[in-house]
């Protein structure tokens, strides 16, 4: 009985060990299944602190420094880092903090607090006038948000909102967009003689007013004047610098001016080609209507209407005719065309510059055969190069994807100490 009642109690006191030790395995492993990724709260944080609507008043909403806010920001992203390695949301959030840190010239070392310190970066543009800020902040994100671009070129050549691609007549003062946030004005006129064909000589940008954002701004280019300011002589709209001219570029084809409107998520690019200009522009979808059927005439949203195309890259009978008159009022009198080109010496131009034979390489071909002028025929190039700088595209692009190794890897080790565990168990039962 003595022998057994030993054998009893080192049963109960092995059994104690091993319940003992599953529990403090089962505590050790459970913040890896437990754990919550937590990167909304704070992208709430951050809206908060920077936000107008966050409950400040007004003046001292404007006295918060956006560097302090944006390293608590980071802060709080890095320490989310462990439980949140998995979720696409916290990584765009990451990507969007390293942009903020250069756009706004702010150091990633110094005070996090909210408390008050001598600021000697610039002003940043508020989350309410950044539209793609507001559409991170929202968790919105990855809901397919899209890029629409618009190009018009030559003679003209109009790439709508749809990637509709077509040649127009156009001739006159035609709207290209007319929304609740900006109109677009294109005058177009005769080219040669001889031809039915247009080319732009003016083009007028007006930027509504945007409550908190921008007073209303105009912008006019013409055949003679690419300036780098609006109409009022300011290159930016409003105190936050959500409306800006960016930049004017002497590279390239021709002369150009970049307009950024921020707080729309708009780029324009007008460029000076020769004696005309181009026109491109990349809006979100979000801010565009497609299904309004009293909207008016927009050309980059409906196209051109049927009875102003022109039969792609051909010249018909009716466009070999001379004109009756032979002046228009932007350019003076009408020239013959600068040299008679061939198709395939028109063809054997454009490939010196567009190698791939698509509608551009076709839009340059054409803007030969209509005006003969070789720099004209460039604007082809041009309209490729806007493409390429604003492309139609998600509005997140490149989001970063984490393979799911990090859910496999804890899957792994979470199956290795079961294992551990059940051979230790199974050992302890043989020794008993």
């Amino acid at each position: 009985m003595g022998r057994s009642g030993f054998q009893i109690t080192a049963k109960l006191q092995l059994l104690d060990c091993v319940t003992l030790t599953m529990v403090l395995l089962s505590l050790l492993f459970r913040p890896a299944h437990c754990q919550q990724c937590r990167i909304q709260r704070c992208n709430a944080e951050y809206v908060a602190s920077t936000s107008p609507s966050s409950g400040l008043q007004e003046d001292v909403a404007m006295d918060v420094d956006y560097c302090i806010a944006l390293r608590a920001y980071a802060l709080c992203t890095r320490r989310q880092a462990r439980s949140c390695r998995g979720d696409l949301v916290y990584h765009s959030a990451v990507f969007r903090i390293k942009e903020l840190f250069s756009q706004h010239n702010c150091s990633s070392e110094g005070p996090t607090s909210s408390a008050k310190v001598p600021s000697t970066s610039r002003p940043a543009v508020s989350e309410l006038c950044d539209y793609e800020n507001r559409v991170l902040m929202s968790g919105s994100a990855g809901q397919q948000k899209k890029y629409a671009h618009c190009g018009l070129f030559g003679d003209p050549h109009l790439r709508t909102f749809r990637d509709e691609f077509q040649t127009c007549k156009v001739e006159g003062a035609w709207p290209l967009i007319d929304n609740r946030f900006l109109s677009v004005q294109v005058t177009n006129v005769p080219v040669v003689l001889g031809s039915s064909a247009t080319a732009t000589s003016k083009i007028t940008v007006i930027f509504k007013f945007f409550q908190g954002c921008t007073d209303q701004k105009v912008y006019q280019a013409t055949t003679v004047d690419l300036p780098l300011a609006f109409q009022d002589g300011s290159r930016s709209g409003g105190e936050s610098g959500s409306l800006s001219i960016v930049e004017r570029g002497g590279s390239g084809v021709g002369r150009q001016v970049r307009i950024q409107a921020r707080y729309i998520g708009t780029s324009i690019i007008v460029r000076r080609v020769g004696s005309y200009l181009t026109f491109a522009i990349r809006m979100p979808e979000d801010t565009l209507d497609f299904t309004e059927d009293n909207g008016g005439l927009q050309l980059c949203l409906h196209g051109c209407p049927r009875n102003e195309l022109i039969k792609e890259h051909t010249l018909g009978i009716q466009s070999l005719q001379p004109r009756l008159q032979g002046t228009n009022t932007e350019l003076g009198p009408l020239r013959p065309p600068h040299q008679v080109y061939t198709v395939e010496r028109a063809t054997a131009r454009c490939r010196e510059t567009l190698q791939v034979e698509d509608v551009y390489f076709q839009s340059c071909v054409f803007d030969l055969l209509t005006t003969g002028d070789p720099e004209f025929s460039l604007a082809a190039y041009g309209a490729l190069e806007d493409l390429k700088a604003l492309p139609p595209s998600k509005l997140r692009q490149n989001s970063p994807r984490t393979p799911r190794i990090y859910n496999g890897g804890a899957s792994h080790t979470a199956a290795a100490a079961h294992s551990s565990l059940f051979s230790l168990v199974l050992l302890i039962l043989l020794l008993l």
